[in-house]
């Protein structure tokens, strides 16, 4: 038997770090088994679906290499197939027309709220055998004895009582077919063989395993995986910070280091923290998912994310980095090459956002001298030490890093001044503070006329303090 699974969203926002996990552990589940993953788009509720959405999801699927096999499938474009079926159950007397009005329907749950019971339609319109010239929705004859069982591939065996699901509509008053109907048409016809989903679909799970029977079709295995939780124990959301995959991108991160904190969010392989797509895939195994709620943890994810950048090729990492710095309206052609300033920088940062922040000077000579940096380093004692520093620097026929090295442990010699005095000031003339990789680094990075003339402005800059 060939695996056939999907992820399913409804496009009626971002792709959230919550449906990022669930479709990644449907893709590693087909990948592992060498089966199939499909992406289907949820996108009946036409009044809240927009297609900003639908690019959205693509675009967060696309980054985090969320591959799928064959066509996207969109259910607005299966709507004659839902009306198919939905006459199919109807002759079958699977399903019926329902009349009842909305008052009937409001009373009768008030009703019941009242009287302390489960609120749910009464079957009302169950039994009719006369077609009425009035509105109607169509609803599911769920059985009316026995129970739904399942095995669970995340919480073993569940069970639900027949008695406790009312009759569900599986189409509206205008025709359009409802979720938990169409859900299962769509299933039905892709051949899906498992479905992994949030545990908030739990209570769909019944309704849509008698839909199945109702069909004459083998329902497919279901796993439902533990929600995810904020640092505060409460559901996360956008109250807790970034939530959508592209915010993600967004703030400088690797979609390398947020698949990696995905997996181990809620699933485990022994003591591994660190996996390759390819351990993923490999090491997946559904038994391994933990049925209690994980918590989202921001700091792991940025450890997560300085490692890939210190450890994945700097020429990848330079591609990513590059977006960041268009996202600063910064022109990093004029300047070290984006693999250098990886290199330089990967092991002073957690993110590429963070990484571009800190390096416009490599690439803009238009930075203002950090105040308190300027009170503490910036003195007319120190100028002798920068003109004969300058000096040196214009006089190197190999730009360096080595020689530079050399120029500074020569200049502190001549001067007699300490490095702890001279390199502060050196360091807050080409990048306005003293926050920069090391000394020797940055100036190569610069390049040898535009160090010289940052040295040379800062000396105009102290004789005129």
């Amino acid at each position: 038997m060939t695996i056939i699974t999907r992820f399913a969203p409804s496009p009626t926002g971002y792709l959230h770090v919550g449906g990022a996990r669930t479709a990644l552990f449907s893709y590693l589940f087909a990948r592992k088994n060498k089966g199939q993953f499909h992406l289907r788009i949820e996108d009946t509720d036409q009044e809240r679906s927009t297609d900003e959405s639908v690019q959205a999801i693509l675009d967060g699927m696309q980054w985090l290499g969320l591959n799928w096999d064959s066509d996207l499938v969109f259910q607005t474009q299966r709507f004659d197939r839902y009306k198919q079926v939905v006459q199919q159950l109807l002759e079958n007397s699977k399903a019926y027309r329902c009349y009842c009005s909305k008052e009937r329907l409001d009373e009768l749950r008030a009703h019941q709220i009242e009287t302390k019971q489960k609120p749910r339609y009464d079957g009302h319109c169950r039994h009719l055998t006369e077609q009425k010239n009035a509105p109607f929705v169509v609803r599911f004859k769920n059985p009316e004895s026995g129970s739904v069982v399942w095995n669970d591939m995340v919480h073993g065996k569940l069970e639900f009582q027949n008695t406790e699901l009312d009759d569900l509509i599986i189409a509206r008053t205008d025709g359009t077919p409802t979720y938990n109907f169409t859900v299962v048409v769509d299933d039905f016809d892709m051949h899906m063989t498992h479905v992994l989903r949030g545990d908030d679909h739990i209570n769909n799970t019944p309704r849509q395993i008698n839909l199945f029977h109702a069909l004459d079709a083998k329902p497919p295995e279901y796993g439902h995986l533990p929600m995810i939780l904020g640092d505060d124990g409460q559901r996360l959301s956008k109250r807790h910070g970034a939530v959508s995959v592209m915010q993600y991108r967004d703030a400088g991160f690797l979609p390398e280091a947020l698949l990696n904190y995905l997996v181990r969010l809620g699933w485990s392989h022994g003591d591994q923290e660190i996996f390759s797509r390819e351990e993923m895939v490999n090491s997946f195994d559904v038994a391994h998912i933990n049925k209690s709620p994980a918590a989202f943890n921001t700091e792991k994810l940025l450890w997560l994310n300085q490692h890939y950048m210190k450890t994945l090729p700097a020429d990848y990492v330079a591609g990513h980095l590059a977006f960041q710095f268009k996202q600063l309206n910064i022109d990093a052609s004029q300047g070290p090459t984006l693999i250098a300033l990886v290199q330089a920088q990967a092991e002073r940062v957690k993110t590429l956002q963070e990484m571009a922040e800190k390096s416009h000077y490599f690439y803009s000579d238009a930075f203002v001298y950090d105040e308190a940096c300027v009170a503490k380093h910036f003195n007319k004692d120190i100028i002798p030490a920068l003109k004969l520093f300058i000096q040196k620097l214009e006089a190197l026929t190999d730009w360096n890093k080595e020689a530079i090295h050399g120029v500074l442990e020569t200049t502190v010699n001549e001067t007699g001044l300490k490095l702890g005095k001279i390199g502060p000031a050196i360091r807050v003339a080409i990048t306005g503070n003293t926050t920069s990789p090391a000394l020797d680094l940055t100036l190569c990075l610069i390049g040898q006329s535009r160090s010289v003339q940052r040295l040379q402005k800062a000396m105009a800059f102290i004789h005129g303090m």
